[in-house]
């Protein structure tokens, strides 16, 4: 039976880091709150600003007067990989890197193959996970969670948008953590380069469509919203995955917290029953030497 003194050094160990992961659990769920309410506030002024471009997209030929409509032959591709720069998040990271070696090997495997296929990584976890499987990573991210804003996701996502335009890749595919609530998280794979115009069904007088007159001009308004709804669209990706990472963090501290407690117990129940032996034994070797001195 393990010595007295090492079960109790084990408990002491397993109750530090319950109050560890315990401390951690309330940090993560103060920054969900600030995330969750900066998404749900984020996510209605996307869909709307989404909407107005494909009522836009369905009444005039888009591909014909923006660059980021156009659809070309795929062959050189972008994957980009959201993850956190920190762990202790469950499968939060690995899911998303999950996907993407699977995007790369699969979906896109005859690109991957011809070495066509480049990943952008945000979080250092993601860097980490890609670059100890020797993915393509051509471009990492680590410093944009340090001082988060619209300006500097806005800036990436410029950056993604010129890369697109010029030409270097045919096609953008974002792999991140949608919210859903503190436990559920999914995992999403979105097309954002180029733009996917859905089929709209317009409500209109005697089944005619609708007209839409543009001021100052249709190439001026269509200039504008594009690259707006991107960046837009894109900084609200970026809100998804920050709220999903505190969620996962919050969740998997709950459950180490949970295990903590349950391993402590099980401890002190075994040091309980080794003390009441050692109990038993001293007791026993006292009878056992009064006897002795009896005789």
């Amino acid at each position: 039976m393990a010595n007295l003194k090492e079960i109790r050094r084990h408990i002491a160990s397993v109750k530090s880091m319950q109050q560890i992961t315990r401390s951690m659990k309330m940090v993560s769920a103060s920054k969900l709150r600030k995330a969750q309410d900066a998404i749900i506030q984020m996510r209605p002024y996307d869909e709307k600003l989404y909407e107005i471009l494909m009522h836009v997209a369905n009444n005039i030929d888009i591909t014909a007067v923006n660059q980021y409509a156009v659809h070309k032959d795929t062959k050189r591709v972008l994957l980009v990989a959201v993850t956190s720069n920190r762990g202790l998040c469950g499968s939060f990271n690995s899911n998303v890197v999950k996907k993407i070696i699977d995007l790369a090997e699969q979906e896109f495997g005859d690109l991957y193959q011809r070495r066509a296929v480049d990943i952008l990584a945000i979080g250092k976890k993601g860097i980490d996970l890609l670059t100890a499987k020797e993915m393509p990573v051509v471009f990492s991210v680590t410093d944009i969670y340090d001082n988060f804003n619209f300006k500097n996701v806005s800036n990436l996502a410029n950056m993604i948008m010129d890369d697109y335009v010029s030409g270097k890749y045919d096609k953008v595919i974002l792999v991140f953590n949608q919210f859903r609530n503190a436990v559920v998280q999914d995992l999403i794979i979105e097309q954002f380069l180029p733009i996917k115009i859905e089929e709209r069904k317009e409500h209109s007088f005697n089944g005619s469509k609708r007209i839409y007159f543009f001021e100052p001009s249709m190439q001026g308004v269509v200039d504008t919203v594009i690259p707006k709804s991107l960046k837009i669209h894109f900084y609200r990706m970026m809100l998804d995955s920050i709220a999903s990472e505190h969620g996962a963090r919050m969740t998997a501290m709950h459950k180490a917290t949970d295990n903590a407690t349950e391993l402590a117990k099980e401890l002190n129940l075994h040091y309980n029953k080794a003390r009441q032996s050692s109990i038993t034994n001293e007791i026993l070797e006292i009878v056992s030497g009064a006897e002795a001195l009896k005789g």
